[in-house]
């Protein structure tokens, strides 16, 4: 058989193809988990603070401006919204956390909303965690990590933002942020960077995506 000779230049190598967000659609909004979709498709939940720029970063990942809306009131949601991407596995965007104007019982149904998802829904298959690069670790967002870590939660920080500061900034919140986080854990979960506005961190969070569901 006649072989080829490996060509060396490797602008003929063909490039890595990453995933491509084709469609995205709203698909469901509920406070009740056992009414979430039932194809078995998997989830990609994200989470964070009210304020830690949750809807930009989903609209940035889809390329649609209006998927997921930005309310003027931060942390006003209070619903597990689905949307369907590329019809083979859904985008889970949870209520924001850690808002402290919400009443005590309005905390409370926020917490049932957020554990009865997480812990309940087999369908998830990464939790992404999303924490402002601007801000030193704060103590809601480690107890939160410390719950994830209990309870078996697989998930990926994803730092929001990173273009508001300069790259030296960053890379210093980012290393104090894993000092912080190895004072208790013994291994650091996968770390994103990403800015919404520059769409920096956008091919690496749906080639993570995509690697994950070819193991599925």
């Amino acid at each position: 058989m006649h072989m080829h000779k490996p060509i060396a230049d490797s602008a003929f190598r063909p490039k890595k193809i990453y995933m491509e967000i084709k469609s995205a659609r709203f698909v469901i909004s509920n406070t009740d988990v056992r009414k979430c979709p039932q194809d078995g498709k998997p989830e990609y939940a994200f989470i964070g603070r009210s304020n830690v720029g949750k809807s930009s970063l989903i609209n940035m990942l889809t390329r649609q401006n209006k998927l997921a809306m930005t309310s003027s009131t931060p942390g006003k949601t209070l619903l597990i919204n689905h949307f369907l991407v590329n019809d083979s596995w859904y985008l889970v965007d949870l209520p924001g956390y850690g808002y402290a104007k919400r009443s005590k019982s309005q905390q409370e149904k926020l917490t049932d909303i957020i554990s009865g998802y997480i812990l309940g829904r087999e369908q998830m298959t990464m939790l992404f965690l999303l924490i402002d690069s601007r801000h030193p670790a704060q103590k809601i967002d480690l107890e939160f990590i410390e719950w994830l870590g209990e309870n078996g939660v697989p998930f990926a920080i994803v730092f929001t933002k990173a273009d508001k500061l300069t790259r030296s900034q960053l890379h210093s919140n980012i290393e104090a942020y894993k000092a912080t986080l190895l004072e208790q854990w013994e291994e650091l979960p996968p770390m994103l960077i990403t800015s919404s506005e520059h769409s920096v961190g956008r091919t690496e969070m749906l080639d993570y995506i995509d690697n994950i569901n070819k193991t599925l």
